[in-house]
C-alpha cells in the first residue's frame, strides 16, 4: 500500500528529525545543531515539509527578499523515501509559491543533479562560486 505523504508549511515540533534527515544524507559537515536548523528554517522566506504520518521525510526552503529572486536550498528527502516523487512535489509547491509572489526561483546544485532539475524546467544560467569561511 502506498503511503500518503502530507506536505505542509508548518514546521516540525522537533527539529531533531531534520538533523537526522541531514545526517542521513551526509549534509552536516558544519556540525549544525537542532537549534541551528530550527533557526535556518524559521528565518527562511518559505519552507515546506513532507511527513509520513509524524515522521519528517523531506523538506525544502527558499531564502528571498520576497521581491525579485528566491534561492531554493536544502531540498532533501530521506534516502528510503527517495525516487517516489516527494522532492519533485516539494519543488513544484516551492515554484508555485514563488510564482504567486512574482519571485524568480533559482538554485545551485552539484553537476550530477543538473539533469534532475532540468526535468522540472530549470536551466543552467550561471557559474556558481563559494568561499570557505573559518568556522
Amino acid at each position: 500500500m502506498e503511503r500518503i505523504i502530507n506536505y505542509t508549511t508548518v514546521p516540525p515540533e522537533n527539529f531533531k528529525q531534520l538533523l537526522t534527515l541531514y545526517e542521513s544524507l551526509g549534509w552536516n559537515s558544519l556540525n549544525l545543531t537542532v537549534n541551528d536548523l530550527e533557526q535556518m528554517c524559521k528565518q527562511s522566506w518559505y519552507a515546506i515539509y513532507a511527513f509520513d504520518d509524524q515522521q519528517l521525510v523531506g523538506m525544502g526552503r527558499v531564502i528571498s527578499d520576497g521581491v525579485i529572486t528566491g534561492i531554493i536550498c536544502g531540498v532533501c528527502v530521506l534516502p528510503s523515501y527517495q525516487s517516489k516523487g516527494i522532492g519533485k512535489e516539494m519543488l513544484n509547491r516551492i515554484i508555485e509559491h514563488c510564482e504567486q509572489n512574482r519571485v524568480i526561483p533559482q538554485l545551485m546544485c552539484v553537476e550530477s543533479l543538473e539533469s534532475y532539475y532540468e526535468t522540472i524546467g530549470f536551466k543552467k544560467f550561471s557559474i556558481g562560486m563559494t568561499k570557505n569561511i573559518k568556522q
